[in-house]
């Protein structure tokens, strides 16, 4: 097995949905007013630890992880669903850079330990948020914002290694 403990990747949260453009409209009812509903978040991009991974021999040929982006906002004042979360699984003993500042954006050294690396974005408001007693019938709506796109850079650290030499024993922790 070649060991691997130093990768670059590249992560994109997802999108906001947009806000929607909508009237309320009934066969009794003269004036319905608006009822566009907002877009949902877009999703979130986590890096979790786990203790049965010792090398990052995986993300050398994967190295762009996206979330799902956030739906489109619906008619009647319904919100659009948010997007799902993206969760990439890294050895225990991984240090999370920044590529470009090389910020240290965190240490995952217990199991299961979580860190957000790139948040989704926003979701767009729909056309009721818009209603004031100046506009009466708004007919516009703001659209999502986009998500947080990072590059990010690995570096297992020699705890990783460790278990990487023992397989088969179970260390506690990590």
């Amino acid at each position: 097995m070649k060991f691997v403990d130093l990768v670059e990747v590249t992560v994109i949260g997802g999108n906001g949905g947009d806000g929607m453009v909508s009237f309320r409209r009934e066969k009794y009812v003269p004036a319905g007013g608006p009822a566009g509903g907002n877009g949902g978040h877009g999703g979130s991009v986590y890096l979790i630890a786990e203790t049965n991974l010792q090398t990052l021999l995986d993300f050398r040929y994967a190295n762009e992880f996206k979330a799902k982006p956030g739906m489109r906002g619906g008619p009647s004042n319904r919100t659009g669903a948010c997007g799902e979360d993206r969760y990439i699984e890294v050895p225990c003993g991984t240090t999370v850079y920044d590529a470009d500042t090389d910020e240290l954006l965190g240490d995952l050294v217990l199991s299961q330990q979580t860190l957000q690396v790139a948040a989704g974005g926003k979701g767009g408001l729909g056309n009721k948020h818009f209603l004031s007693n100046r506009n009466r019938a708004p007919e516009y709506a703001l659209p999502g914002l986009e998500g947080e796109v990072r590059r990010i850079r690995y570096h297992a650290s020699a705890q990783s290694r460790r278990g990487a030499q023992t397989i088969g024993r179970w260390h506690g922790l990590c």
